[in-house]
């Protein structure tokens, strides 16, 4: 695998996905039950946005670079800044200073936000970004690291003993077939574990792949079906990645609400072009 997220941590579509990752698990705290996190791709946890890698790419400087200036700055203001503090909450733990150094990836804001009974159980096959990883949750007991293939993961820890939880599905679309394959984890894990939250994350390139994926996603036998898109500019192939897709299966009932008043702000925030998108797929 090539592929290394340090190049693009803290780029607009992780600003999304996490996010909205932030709102979920504001979520499953509002009852005292406790709930599993499931994260099949986690990444190395923690990105040094000074390093020469984030600084050669840059991707972070439009993304989360403008989004935590306004945040800190209080915009935007009323309801979506208020359902914006999770995020801004987690990003200034790892920033205390105020200045934008770091960047934390999706187990390590799941771990800021998980309870004392809560668990995540985080996935990443690559043996460097796996040590990375679980150095950055040392002493973190609630959190378990798996040096396994994340596709294989999922399948293999659902359902969850609390079977209350979030199913993370962020892979690094390096091969063709990582589309195809995220329908198929997805009808497998829903088969052994259908009241599971899933939160899954595609990139927009084009919007040949993003449609097939929902032709696909609309024809499997699963239920309430949450599509939301941050798209930058008009998809064209040769402009590399404009948009970050969500689905959210199993969505907490708040959520669409939520995204039609976080969508439009983030969007601002990151100066797209475009409208941000939000639909069921199956309702």
């Amino acid at each position: 695998m090539n592929y290394r997220h340090v190049f693009h941590a803290g780029n607009f579509a992780d600003v999304h996905k996490h996010v909205v990752l932030t709102r979920i698990l504001d979520y499953l705290r509002q009852k005292p039950a406790p709930f599993r996190v499931i994260d099949s791709h986690a990444g190395a946890g923690l990105y040094d946005l000074t390093g020469p890698e984030a600084e050669r790419s840059s991707e972070w400087r439009a993304g989360v670079g403008p989004v935590f200036d306004a945040l800190r700055a209080g915009v935007p203001a009323a309801a979506a800044g208020t359902l914006l503090q999770p995020y801004l909450h987690v990003l200034s733990t790892y920033n205390p200073n105020g200045q934008l150094r770091s960047y934390p990836g999706s187990p390590l804001i799941a771990a800021a936000l998980l309870r004392n009974a809560d668990r995540l159980i985080a996935c990443e096959p690559v043996p460097q970004a796996a040590a990375a990883l679980k150095a950055s949750l040392r002493g973190e007991t609630r959190a378990k690291v798996l040096t396994i293939d994340g596709w294989m993961a999922v399948n293999a820890n659902v359902p969850p003993k609390e079977r209350r939880g979030l199913v993370v599905i962020d892979p690094p679309y390096e091969s063709s077939d990582d589309f195809l394959r995220l329908t198929e984890s997805l009808a497998a894990a829903h088969r052994k574990w259908p009241s599971g939250i899933y939160m899954l994350w595609y990139p927009i390139k084009t919007r040949e792949a993003a449609d097939a994926l929902a032709r696909r996603l609309r024809r499997l036998p699963v239920p309430k079906i949450l599509r939301s898109e941050i798209v930058l500019d008009r998809p064209r192939a040769e402009q590399g990645l404009v948009g970050s897709g969500l689905i959210v299966v199993n969505p907490p009932y708040v959520l669409e609400q939520e995204l039609r008043i976080i969508g439009p702000a983030l969007s601002q925030m990151l100066a797209a072009r475009a409208a941000p998108g939000l639909d069921w797929l199956a309702p």
